[in-house]
Order: structure tokens, then sequence, then C-alpha cells
């Protein structure tokens, strides 16, 4: 730390807090009030009545026969009883291909359950409508797929096993040329049946996806071994994720990413990923501008974060996110950043009514973070971020920053409230830079200053 700064310590508080309209506790009053406001209109999917178990489709629990099959059959039998639960006993069942969900359907993988997917590639193609990144494609299936439906639960204490470490999960450094192709056919508003991905290419599928969905539950099972993205959920709402479980290590591992959903619960999750914990996203670049659905009224409480970031907001974010509520929160290993928004000049669209309270993190790299300028790319399209309430953070050790806000001297970051912050340790404090309107009331970074000293 700065010799200073030790000798002074970080005891901030700044008495202009007194002179804005908005203090503490109007801002507690009003997140409380809007937070509960949300939760009366995420409401989880009604469990029908009718059981059917994947045995009497053919599965068999060895971890050898193919059950994909029997997750058709039992798919196409929900579908005729209008509504059905599929249980999935204890043992391993191997599914060779994706399994393609239907309406009003549960999906129970009990306790000693455990879905083992195929690592062959061609066994999630013919390519189906998705997403990569930011940008509509035509692609690989995701493992457990979504596609227009309603009423959907993933419930049980079984395991979700993608099986990708020694195929999908080597496809990173293949990946470029088609990254680069799905941004150029982005940027050209290229038809997206014209955007074929699939053979051939190496764009990572997601192991499950709700795509357009409503009236969505994913609750207590654990996920492994993911090919990229482990639960992606897409232009979807009403949708509740909690108790969930991740031991998921592979690069790009996400936990749950809504990307253009609206009315989202995530809670009491165990995250330990090989990437970002939570990621909210609306899309990217000009197609993310041009859809114009925001990714809002999202609640992320009482989870136990691990991985790379504990909760992200972009960078792929064009269509703007709003009414974000992260409280309850704490870290139960290294992360390398707790919060972090993130975008650059190429995404345009907003961020903004965003509410931290409550969260405790051990040690991170930065403690919360804000940046414009996120890989150092892009121009033209700044985005408008304001309105970040940051109340009661904790922090043992940030190895390197403790708060940052990054803007643009054109686009400034506004309207940002820090209060009853403590981090114990930090390499570098403060860093506000093209920021207007920073306020921060009970800030201590580095220890507590005591009585001064009398001079002598």
């Amino acid at each position: 730390m700065n010799k200073s700064l030790s000798l002074l310590t970080i005891y901030i508080f700044i008495v202009s807090i007194c002179l804005t309209s908005c203090t503490v506790k109007d801002i507690a009053s009003t997140r409380i009030a809007k937070r509960n406001s949300i939760l009366k209109n995420i409401i989880v999917p009604p469990i029908p009545a009718s059981t059917l178990s994947i045995l009497a489709f053919g599965a068999v629990g060895d971890s050898v026969t193919d059950c994909k099959p029997a997750f058709d059959k039992a798919m196409a039998e929900c579908t005729r009883l209008k509504g059905a639960k599929i249980v999935v006993p204890a043992g391993i069942y191997f599914v060779g291909g994706p399994i393609r969900l239907v309406n009003n359907v549960c999906l129970e993988i009990q306790k000693g359950a455990r879905l083992k997917f195929s690592s062959d590639p061609a066994k999630y193609l013919p390519v189906v409508p998705t997403s990569w990144e930011g940008t509509f494609v035509l692609n690989y299936s995701p493992f457990i797929y979504g596609y227009k439906l309603q009423n959907i639960a993933i419930t049980g204490e079984g395991t979700i096993d993608g099986n990708a470490l020694k195929t999908f999960s080597t496809w990173r450094d293949l990946q470029t040329h088609d990254q680069q192709l799905s941004r150029e056919m982005n940027h050209n508003n290229v038809p997206v049946k014209k955007r074929v991905f699939g053979a051939n290419h190496y764009l990572r599928p997601q192991l499950i996806q709700l795509f357009e969905c409503k009236n969505i539950l994913i609750e207590d099972v654990s996920i492994t071994n993911s090919p990229f993205w482990c639960i992606h959920l897409l232009k979807s709402e009403n949708i509740t994720v909690r108790g969930v479980n991740y031991n998921a290590h592979n690069i790009n591992n996400d936990g749950i990413d809504p990307e253009y959903c609206k009315n989202v619960l995530i809670e009491d999750i165990n995250f330990d990923n090989g990437d970002d914990n939570v990621a909210i996203k609306s899309g990217r670049d000009d197609e993310g501008r041009a859809t114009g659905i925001p990714s809002e009224n999202i609640i992320i409480r009482n989870c136990r974060f691990k991985g790379l970031h504990g909760v992200a907001i972009g960078s792929e974010m064009s269509a703007g996110v709003k009414n974000v509520f992260i409280e309850n929160c704490v870290s139960r290993g290294k992360c390398k950043r707790g919060i972090f928004l993130k975008s650059n000049p190429d995404r345009g669209g907003y961020i903004t009514d965003i509410y931290v309270n409550n969260v405790m993190l051990d040690e991170v790299e930065d403690c919360f973070y804000i940046t414009s300028n996120y890989h150092g790319e892009g121009k033209g399209y700044n985005t408008d971020i304001r309105n970040v309430y940051v109340d009661s953070l904790t922090c043992h050790k940030a190895t390197n920053a403790g708060l940052v806000v990054q803007g643009f001297p054109t686009k400034k970051i506004k309207d940002i409230y820090f209060s009853n912050i403590r981090i114990d340790q930090a390499a570098s404090p403060l860093s506000f830079t093209n920021t207007e309107n920073v306020v921060m009331s009970n800030v201590i970074i580095g220890g507590e200053a005591g009585i001064p000293s009398s001079a002598k």
C-alpha cells in the first residue's frame, strides 16, 4: 500500500452525502420496495400430477446403454398427457445426444442419478436456433434444450454431467475464426438463417439452454463438466434457479447467464466455476442494440461465490441491464473479482439501478470494479452507466484494487453510492476516473484511523 495512505489509512466520510437528496436510508427503502415488487411477479411453475419413470421407456442406468431414445419417448408422452413429471431414479444414464424439453414438463433427476452426456459433437446435430456470446446463430444443440416453451422444471438432487473435458472443452484454441465470423455477421446484420455453424466449426454449445421460455424452475441439481456456459437463460422470463451445486471447472464454465431475461430469482447457490458465477447479459453490439430487450428485475441472494467473478454484468449487454439486486452473498473461496460491471465502446446500451447489499468477500484480486473500457477495444457506442448503490460490502484482502470506477471523458459514469464499506487490505484502495457524483459514507480501506496523535 502507498506509504502515505498507510499512515492515514483510508477513512472516508463524505459530508456531501448530506447535501444530496439520496441518503442511505432513502436508498435502502427504495431498494426493498423495488425488490419486493419484483418478487411478487416471480412464481415457480406448477409441477404436473402425472408421473412417468424413465425406466418405463427403456432407459437403463448402467452408464452404457444410450438413454436418449428413452428421453425422446418420455417427452412425447409428456406432450400427449399435456404435462408430466419424468423421474430419473438412481443410476448412471448415458445420454447420446441432446434432451429436448417440451411444454409442462418436470425433469426430476433423483439423488444418486447422473445424466452423463455423449462427448461426440456429431450427436448434437442438426443445428438449432441458439446464441453464442451475444449473437444469434444456428449451432450445435445445447445438451438440455428448450425452445419456445412454458412451465419447465429441472429438479432433484442428481447430477448433470456434460462429459465435455476431452472434446468440446478443447475447442477454445480452435474457435477464433468462428468467433470472429459470428461477430462480423452480427455487425453486418446477416440473416440468422445464414449464420450456420455446427459441423466443421468450433463454437461450443451450452449445457442447459432455455430460449424464449416462460415459467422456469431449476432446483437442487448438481452440475459438472460443461462444454461451455452451464445454464444459459435466453429471452426468457419468470425464472427461479435455487439450490444448485456446481463443480464446473472447464474453460468458460459460467454458472448462470441470464440474457435478454426478465424477472429472475437466483438464490442459495453453491458456485464453484471455471468462469463467472453469474454473468448478466443482453446481447452484443449492433444486434443487441437492435433487439432492444433489456435484462431486468434480477435478484441474486444468499449465494456462495467461488470461481472467476462472483457477479458480472456484461460485457455483452448492448440492450441494457437494469434493476439487479445482489444481496446476502459470500465468497467461499478465491474469486478474481467480487462484483464486476464491464462494457466498452462497441457495446452501447446502459447499466442502471444496480443494488449491492450485504456482500462478504474473503480474498479477491479486485473487490468492486466498474469499467467502460473492457479489453480496451471498440469505438462509437459508449455505455451509459449510472445509479449503482453499494451498501455493507466487506472484503478481507484485495490483492490489486478495492473500489474502481472507470468511465470516459466523453461519457462519465454517474451517481455511484458507496456506504458502509470495509476492506481490510488493498494494494490500490481507490481509483475513480471520469466519474461524476461518486458519493461515499463510512468507507474504510486499510484499517480505521484512531485518535490523532498530539504534537510533540
